[in-house]
């Protein structure tokens, strides 16, 4: 394929031809009413999917987990510092279990697996783009206090980040 035929459809240059390669996927924007969160990757209780469907109302629930990235060496992208693969697969069969139980009631869900460094800015997200009204966080059951003063309280930061529109309310296992 030259260069000429490839500048001539309409969206497509030869620069994006080689480097326009996406590496993420966009984010989804099924609407939802409610959506259910795990931060930290912690597994998903059954109470929290309860909780979700009954603050549902019979509308569809969305599911994300969240794969922590813990930084990076010296500014520079670090590949021992991304989630592995068994990580990944853990994360994916505990957004597949909640999806299950949410459809065992009778109302659509959807799921979401997402890595991030920043699990409020993108629990945010995606409560935006999908318009949920209500966020169930899964919480950690008793944080070491150490902890709980590097990370902040999650579910006040995402209420704070998401404004008054949008209800977020913690669930511990």
């Amino acid at each position: 394929m030259s260069v000429a035929s490839v500048a001539d459809r309409p969206g497509a240059s030869p620069i994006r031809r080689n480097f326009g390669r996406r590496k993420f996927d966009k984010q989804p924007t099924q609407a939802a009413k409610v959506l259910i969160a795990a931060p930290y990757g912690d597994p998903i209780p059954p109470s929290a999917v309860k909780r979700a469907v009954s603050l549902s109302d019979g509308g569809p629930v969305a599911v994300i987990t969240i794969a922590r990235i813990y930084g990076s060496s010296m500014g520079l992208p670090n590949p021992g510092l991304m989630p592995t693969r068994k990580e990944m697969a853990a994360q994916k069969e505990q957004v597949e279990k909640a999806i299950r139980m949410v459809e065992r009631s009778g109302i659509q869900a959807w799921g979401q697996l997402a890595a991030s460094r920043k699990p409020v800015k993108t629990i945010a997200e995606a409560a935006r783009a999908r318009g949920a009204e209500h966020v169930v966080l899964v919480r950690t059951p008793q944080k070491k206090k150490w902890r709980e003063l590097v990370e902040g309280d999650i579910v006040k930061e995402v209420s704070r980040k998401l404004g008054s529109g949008v209800v977020v309310e913690g669930v511990t296992p």
